[in-house]
């Protein structure tokens, strides 16, 4: 039984709320409070649950990708090969050179942020810096011919590395098709579930098995 003080004197007189009156007002304030709020009002059919389907990428099972070391996405349009300052020091290790080097001879600065150079070939298209072509002797007596190799393919920078689980290559089948036509290693070779996908696609450092060729 709840208390409250009394105006005069101030001292305290039971509530009794299970009293008819008190009763019949409580119930007409509750009704009409469920007329003003409508999700306290009974439902007038019964609830069901209802199933959500997951939403699964176009890519649920897998896309096959072998690097062919055709070198046609180390050139093209213009564009930037971003740099971590952890790569730069690989990169200088692997090139025997000081960082400040690897920057004044093969890095450009875009805002706070380290570029690979690149450089306009005969064909109008921009080939990245380490982009070589290089004379490969041919066995049974066919013809040397010309490759284009990428000259620190050990220390490739991650963005290279993770080629071409990229968003905008992942966006919708017609994205990575439209990508394979120039990349000859699409849609051929190793097998990647959607997890390594992703997790290709999401990496922040070196994965510990990246797409590569088949020669690797």
């Amino acid at each position: 039984m709840a208390r409250v003080a009394s105006e005069n004197g101030g001292q305290a007189r039971p509530l009794n709320f299970g009293s008819d009156r008190t009763s019949i007002t409580l119930h007409k304030s509750l009704g009409k409070l469920r007329a003003r709020l409508p999700f306290l009002q009974k439902p007038r059919y019964p609830l069901r649950l209802v199933k959500l389907k997951v939403f699964q990428p176009w890519y649920e099972k897998g896309l096959q990708f072998t690097c062919s070391q055709c070198g046609n996405c180390c050139t093209g349009g213009p564009g930037y090969v971003w740099m971590s300052d952890i790569e730069l020091q690989r990169l200088s290790d692997h090139l025997k050179l000081s960082v400040d080097e690897v920057k004044k001879q093969h890095c450009r600065k875009v805002g706070r942020r380290w570029s690979l150079n690149e450089h306009r070939n005969v064909a109008g298209q921009y080939d990245c810096t380490f982009l070589k072509e290089i004379r490969v002797e041919s066995e049974n007596g066919e013809p040397a011919y010309m490759k284009r190799v990428c000259t620190i393919y050990p220390v490739r920078p991650l963005q290279c590395r993770t080629w071409p689980f990229w968003d905008g290559n992942l966006a919708s089948p017609d994205d990575w098709n439209a990508a394979a036509k120039r990349c000859h290693g699409m849609n051929d070779g190793r097998k990647f579930t959607q997890s390594e996908i992703e997790a290709l696609r999401d990496a922040k450092d070196w994965p510990d098995r990246p797409p590569t060729s088949a020669n690797s």
